[in-house]
């Protein structure tokens, strides 16, 4: 038998729409970023006039591997005066370097007839891209686009590590407090309901908005990745 009870006690918790304006913000924004800087930086790396392309890639990759660490990290953030600011977030979850190379090698399945009849024409390397390149890179667009909305929806480390400002905590980092807290099941309206069912109903309220979107992009999304993964 269905019961809404939880999910009603959940979505008429006000303290909670904040947060998920948050969580919004940052999963639109950032999904925008993201996908600007990779394919940017994606195609000036296939350039193949670009003076110490190799190199580039090779740094790229080398990220891939090593990382700064957290200590060093939160420090430049902090030295930055990046603390509280939702950039400390967007910035560092929307860009990745597995997704540059994800873009690069799709980029590099374009026939390179197109870049030179592209050339002929008169077109710049900008109007190259995009006219030509960002109209036949929808597939992949939108399997890149789906890992970084994802990414930036559940994220819970970068908001605990860079903000401690209660204002701008995203949708999971309250639900989880407010679950910890008893914030949500600790009124009279709701003990007869098992902690077990609220804290299943938060997790269906949480992965919901995907749930609605994947459908859409789902034919996009597996193309992406199979025309990706041909050429590395």
């Amino acid at each position: 038998m269905w019961d809404s009870t939880a999910y009603t006690m959940i979505l008429k918790n006000v303290t909670l729409y904040r947060p998920l304006m948050v969580s919004v913000l940052t999963t639109v924004v950032g999904t925008a970023v993201g996908l600007f800087l990779t394919t940017l930086g994606a195609y000036v790396i296939i350039q193949k006039d670009l003076p110490g392309r190799k190199i580039f890639t090779n740094f790229i990759l080398f990220t891939m591997l090593f990382s700064g660490g957290l200590i060093p990290t939160y420090l430049n953030i902090k030295n930055l005066g990046l603390m509280n600011n939702l950039i400390a977030v967007i910035v560092p979850c929307s860009l990745s370097a597995y997704n540059i190379i994800l873009m690069k090698s799709f980029f590099e399945t374009i026939p390179h007839t197109l870049y030179e009849a592209a050339a002929l024409d008169g077109c710049t390397p900008i109007d190259t891209f995009w006219k030509i390149v960002l109209p036949l890179s929808k597939p992949t667009l939108a399997s890149i686009g789906l890992f970084i909305a994802v990414g930036l929806w559940n994220e819970y480390m970068h908001f605990i590590l860079y903000i401690t400002n209660p204002n701008w905590k995203n949708f999971q980092v309250k639900v989880r407090d407010l679950i910890l807290n008893d914030g949500i099941s600790g009124n009279a309206a709701t003990l007869t309901m098992s902690q077990e069912m609220l804290k299943s109903a938060v997790v269906i309220v949480v992965v919901f908005p995907f749930l609605i979107i994947y459908p859409f992009i789902q034919k996009y999304f597996t193309k992406g990745v199979t025309i990706g993964a041909v050429k590395g």
